[in-house]
């Protein structure tokens, strides 16, 4: 794995780990270990009060691609009043208004603003959210839902941050013992049976949840009245396909989302019932304080069945599946970023542009805290999960012939991934796993939208691009400006509002103290998505 020069302000590897316990290295999590720090004052980050919307804006003579199956529209206008799409035709026959704000895009391309289907954000108010609408990514879905996001949602609505539109998982709900323990100091809901399953459904819903976020160590017993309570309260349920059950199962519960490809291998293979019955048998120290010790075992253990599930891989298995899930319009977010990064540790980059706009600290620990993660894998390991992540890329393709529908979600905040910026990459992913340019946009656009049930009368979010993306999907990082929630970003407003994310990220400190610093493991072998 590709270690950076040390410099003189690189941590030592105990500093590292440490750090990495406290603040990136929720790099395994993706984790904020309190509420973000709101200091920065207000000069220092744009707000959307600080540009109020004209009227009427007219972005003309741009190639829309509105929808990335229809045909390319070319020296096209498209009007927005007070932010919402209102006309679009021929630049030769739509005039702007006499009182419109008029931007030529002469040679620029209008897509939908990307949307983000699996993340996890923290930070500061100055850092995260402005980063995702700067780089075209204008709504999210954070899957671990806790009173800061809603905090921000509040700000971002009221116009007072930059940010994405955000929907908000609830606080992960898992079986007991969990896979999180105590020390991140964020709420993980333990229900044992059906009952308390129930009521933590009723709870998270009256306490603000878009969704339901389910994991991966539920009963059934619980799972299933997870499902059937969230019909009752009209509360879609997500996450993780929980160890107990076939994917099928998710799929015909009414589950939404299916986070991940772990459970994919398992359920398109043909030794599944033995597999299971192995499964069935990993075990959870209860005793054990560090999440990230609890992540390394649950990994350890499953990571030969994968291995196995791999080898017995089964085609007609695997269509049976991809069937039930396209039947039961089941999305699944393979989040190929995360699994890149954690299984193919040759390629991981030693340095990026993009890592400027984080601090400095939290980029030092990500080499220590991957070796924490990684270090104790053999040459055969390695090789193994090189193949096995090779394995999901097929998995991937063959889902979207099978008519499955796919969304784009990157599992950031976790080490080597910058909240906006990774979306790209996993744009990039889903391209080398095979699916067609316009089958990608659509993975991070319209079918992602769908998915978010985001409303259609919402104001405008869009992209615009300097190059074509229909010809190479790396053009989506070409950005020429954005419009978010109906509000014109143009060229030297993202160049000042990145500077000013650069900034902060330059004068940001690491966090003092802190749950996680007592109990990480530095030999921890925890990488797995959540």
């Amino acid at each position: 794995m590709p270690k950076p020069a040390r410099s003189p302000h690189a941590p030592t590897r105990r500093e590292a780990l440490g750090t990495a316990a406290l603040g990136t290295a929720a790099a395994l999590t993706g984790l904020a270990l309190a509420p973000p720090a709101t200091a920065t004052p207000a000069s220092n980050h744009v707000t959307r009060a600080d540009r109020p919307k004209p009227p009427v804006l007219a972005l003309t003579h741009a190639t829309l691609l509105l929808n990335p199956h229809a045909r390319p529209l070319p020296d096209h206008t498209l009007l927005l009043t007070e932010g919402r799409v209102t006309a679009t035709g021929p630049s030769a026959q739509l005039k702007p208004p006499p009182h419109a704000q008029v931007v030529d895009l002469t040679g620029k391309y209008v897509i939908p603003g990307l949307i983000e289907s699996h993340i996890h954000t923290s930070g500061d108010d100055a850092l995260t959210p402005p980063l995702f609408p700067l780089t075209g990514v204008t709504s999210i879905r954070e899957m671990w839902g806790q009173p800061f996001h809603h905090a921000w949602r509040r700000k971002i609505s009221a116009g007072t941050l930059l940010g994405p539109r955000f929907v908000i998982a609830s606080p992960i709900v898992d079986g007991p013992p969990s896979i999180w323990a105590k020390d991140t100091g964020l709420s993980v809901l333990e229900v044992a049976d059906a009952k308390a399953a129930r009521a933590t459904v009723r709870s998270v819903k009256r306490e603000g949840a878009d969704f339901v976020k389910v994991y991966s160590r539920l009963s059934p017993e619980a799972y299933y009245a997870i499902a059937d309570e969230s019909k009752r309260q009209g509360i879609p349920f997500a996450g993780h396909c929980p160890d107990t059950l076939p994917m099928s199962r998710a799929a015909t519960s009414g589950q939404r989302s299916i986070e991940h490809l772990h459970a994919m291998l398992l359920a398109t293979s043909s030794r599944e019932r033995d597999i299971r019955k192995a499964l069935a048998k990993v075990r959870i120290d209860p005793n054990d304080p560090s999440s990230l010790s609890r992540y390394g075992s649950w990994f350890r253990q499953v990571h030969p069945l994968e291995w196995q599930a791999m080898r017995s891989y089964d085609k007609g298995r695997a269509r049976r599946l991809f069937d039930t899930l396209a039947e039961h319009g089941t999305y699944v977010t393979p989040t190929l970023t995360i699994h890149n990064h954690l299984e193919r540790t040759a390629d991981l980059p030693t340095s990026s542009p993009d890592w400027k706009y984080l601090p400095a600290w939290s980029v030092a620990s990500w080499p220590y805290v991957w070796e924490a993660m990684t270090g104790s894998r053999t040459p055969e390991d390695t090789a193994r999960i090189r193949r096995i992540y090779e394995h999901r890329l097929t998995l991937v393709s063959e889902m979207h012939r099978a008519g499955v529908r796919l969304t784009a979600g990157t599992d950031t905040s976790t080490g080597y991934a910058v909240p906006g910026f990774s979306l790209h990459e996993e744009l990039r992913l889903l391209a080398e796993a095979g699916l067609p340019t316009r089958d990608v946009l659509t993975t991070a656009t319209t079918q992602a939208a769908q998915l978010l049930r985001l409303p259609t009368s919402r104001p405008a979010d869009l992209l615009i691009l300097n190059a074509n993306p229909l010809t190479n999907i790396r053009h989506t990082r070409d950005i020429h400006s954005v419009v978010n929630a109906g509000h014109y970003l143009g060229p030297a407003d993202r160049t000042r509002l990145l500077a000013d994310v650069e900034k902060a990220a330059a004068e940001s400190t690491p966090p003092e103290g802190g749950a996680l610093s007592a109990t990480a493991t530095p030999g921890c072998a925890c990488n797995a998505p959540h």
